[in-house]
């Protein structure tokens, strides 16, 4: 069979095709630094679906799902009739069937930003920037913007106009893209649950999609720096973290389901004990492997009755594991210390006194004077993650802030409740300085604004940045009976 095989540039992955429309193998063009071993995803054919682990007995349904997981350098093979031509090709132009046709018009659909769902015959067009930071059936969430007004009074219904942001953008996600996303779904079932008292119970649809998400099957295994780790470990790190808080907050139990994601989890530790953080970094949530860590030692420990259950000797030996790599791991940089904060709440006998002690007071120097604190303030911008870009860099940097970091809703909420969790009484002056500072800073939309430190079009990290602040003001009281 004859192989094309095609190289675009100085650290962009190669393209390899085999055959005419048998098999076209394409390298993503993911930003990010290359691994040691490629891996081997498909897409299309039969059973396919995007729920499946990407195998090629179980091939994603779409290109969009194996983007998702695929970084530099890996392969996607993708099989016939996962789209079909709506138009014949121009004078001049290859012919469907043309292997180089086939290569420009699926890089086309990563590089323009054309929706990878999208049949390959459609040419791709640049498209401008976004008007919609989520758009689904019927759901139209704006941008965000630094110039959006702030609300008048903080009050029941800003409150409210937070919720259905977060509702709604969860709900647009899940229809619109089918997968577990840190900054938008990961974080509304991370956050949202424990307003359950407040505002009514999460969106169910939601809960169904992470429900129908788990893998017991585990994906490829790949390997960096002499440590071995599953590809699609953080998603199942959030989706088990998810169906955790939806049963603490929600049902009082641990759901068949959620037992089963948290042993599937725990199926895809990495070699070190830890879980791995392999994708490029998306600050704040995916930047180091104690923080992907942390969230899956908090889902053991918060899941109901379930960790005094258990029995599993193969599991139980793993979770240990998992608690030996937080004893020992070395924080990257301050944010990390500020997330072993969080892990000495719920783990104390990992974390000894002498850090936890050092963390906290680390965390309360790095309070603004305007009550607040910045998410930049935690690390040396190069020293955020293992796989920093040379983008990301360049955005951070490029903020009109960057010598002096103004203060951010995420870092403000996210102290609070590290702070709050650590045993610091809400009337604390400093507390109550951080709550006015969040108070004072929502938007008419309910949202908290914050610019993207990692991908300056949708400003996701607005998503992030009101989950967080929701859960620090009920942490503080400050969020009423609100119920439907």
């Amino acid at each position: 069979m004859k192989i094309w095989e095609f190289t675009f540039g100085k650290g962009l992955p190669s393209v390899r095709v085999a055959g005419v429309l048998l098999s076209t193998v394409l390298a993503l063009l993911v930003v990010g630094p290359g691994r040691a071993l490629a891996a081997d995803f498909y897409a299309g054919g039969d059973g396919a679906s995007d729920h499946n682990p990407g195998t090629a007995s179980k091939p994603f349904a779409t290109i969009q799902a194996a983007a998702n997981v695929a970084a530099a350098g890996d392969f996607v093979n993708i099989r016939p009739g996962l789209g079909r031509p709506r138009r014949q090709p121009q004078t001049g132009e290859p012919p469907m069937n043309d292997p180089q046709r086939i290569i420009v018009c699926a890089l086309a659909l990563f590089s323009a930003g054309v929706s990878a769902d999208e049949p390959y015959g459609v040419r791709p067009t640049q498209r401008p920037k976004p008007q919609f930071q989520y758009e689904a059936d019927g759901i139209r969430i704006s941008i965000p913007t630094a110039n959006e007004p702030k609300v008048k009074r903080f009050g029941a219904d800003s409150i409210r106009a937070a919720a259905k942001y977060l509702d709604d953008g969860a709900l647009a996600w899940t229809r619109g893209t089918k997968c577990v996303a840190c900054h938008t779904t990961g974080a509304y079932l991370l956050d949202r649950p424990m307003l359950t008292k407040q505002l009514g119970e999460p969106r169910e649809e939601v809960l169904a999609e992470f429900i129908a998400g788990i893998q017991d099957e585990r994906p490829p295994t790949k390997e960096n720096q002499g440590i071995t780790y599953y590809s699609l470990a953080e998603r199942a790190v959030w989706r088990a973290a998810g169906l955790v808080q939806w049963d603490k907050h929600v049902t009082g139990k641990t759901s068949a389901h959620t037992d089963r994601a948290l042993r599937a989890m725990l199926l895809q530790l990495s070699s070190h004990g830890g879980f791995y953080m392999a994708d490029p970094v998306e600050i704040p949530y995916e930047t180091t492997d104690l923080e992907l860590s942390q969230h899956a030692a908090r889902a053991i420990v918060e899941a109901p009755d379930w960790l005094a259950s258990l029995k599993d000797a193969d599991i139980l030996q793993r979770i240990e594991n998992l608690k030996t790599f937080l004893r020992n791991v070395k924080p990257r940089h301050d944010y990390d210390r500020a997330v072993r904060i969080g892990v000495a709440s719920f783990l104390p006998e990992v974390v000894s006194h002498e850090d936890r002690a050092a963390d906290i007071a680390m965390l309360w120097a790095k309070q603004h004077t305007d009550g607040g604190w910045s998410t930049r303030d935690m690390s040396d911008t190069r020293n955020w993650s293992a796989h920093m870009t040379d983008i990301v860099i360049e955005l951070i940097e490029g903020l009109p802030d960057a010598a002096r970091p103004e203060s951010d809703p995420f870092m403000t909420a996210l102290a609070i409740v590290l702070l709050r969790e650590s045993g610091v009484p809400v009337n604390d002056a400093r507390i109550q300085r951080g709550i006015a500072w969040l108070k004072a800073e929502q938007r008419e939309s309910g949202r908290w604004w914050m610019h993207s430190l990692y991908r300056g079009n949708y400003h996701f990290s607005t998503y992030i940045a009101t989950a967080k602040a929701m859960q620090a003001l009920a942490m503080c009281g400050e969020i009423p009976n609100l119920k439907p």
